[in-house]
């Protein structure tokens, strides 16, 4: 006759201020993004009321399903998963081990339709050295239409007219197409003010920064 083993369910809160506390008393060294599947230590005890179990003290300690496709993605970083909006960020759940992995952030990435967050998507895994900051890259992105206008003045090396929307000790902030692309030089002029035209020119650009200079 086999037995069968009977598991049980203990829930527990690891938000940011439990993780917090735990560092403070040398219980975890740093604060751990949870997911699906992660093997955990934990105290198990009686509620405040004592009506229920509840997990305390949960520590972190590896995820298998989180190794295998950072090991996958050393030889073939290819991922299929689902978009997921979550507190008005972009994730990516993953189809086999539903882990979430947050889309590596752009200024001007636009925000999924509800058609795109039920449909398949491919990705690759970037910052796997360190499994606390893995993020997901999407091979197709959708941009808004001044992020690719910005990429032809790039290519082109076309110099700009930027009108300048702030000024502050720490630099001179410009429109580069209009509002929705800006960036930032140095203060050399003391004279610089709100509306005023300066010629740039962009010298890198990727979806998630821009660099011009003032020519």
């Amino acid at each position: 006759m086999r037995l069968m083993e009977k598991r049980k369910n203990i829930n527990g809160i690891v938000d940011d201020k439990t993780q917090e506390e735990l560092i403070k008393k040398k219980l975890v060294k740093k604060k751990h993004n949870f997911h699906i599947g992660d093997v955990v230590n934990f105290n198990a005890g009686l509620s405040g009321k004592g009506d229920k179990m509840v997990a305390t003290n949960i520590q972190y300690l590896y995820n298998p399903a989180l190794d295998v496709l950072i090991n996958k993605a050393k030889t073939e970083n290819n991922f299929i998963g689902y978009l997921k909006m979550i507190d008005d960020n972009i994730y990516v759940k993953e189809i086999d081990s539903y882990l979430f992995f947050p889309v590596a952030p752009s200024p001007w990435q636009m925000i999924p339709t509800e058609k795109e967050l039920n449909e398949a998507v491919t990705f690759s895994l970037e910052n796997t050295g360190n499994k606390e900051k893995v993020t997901a890259k999407l091979f197709n992105n959708n941009y808004i239409p001044e992020f690719y206008t910005a990429v032809k003045l790039f290519k082109s090396k076309t110099p700009v007219d930027a009108k300048v929307y702030k000024v502050s000790p720490h630099g001179i902030y410009l429109n580069i197409v209009s509002d929705k692309v800006q960036a930032k030089i140095p203060v050399t002029d003391p004279n610089v003010k709100i509306g005023d035209a300066i010629k740039v020119q962009i010298t890198y650009l990727s979806p998630a920064k821009i660099v011009v200079e003032a020519l």
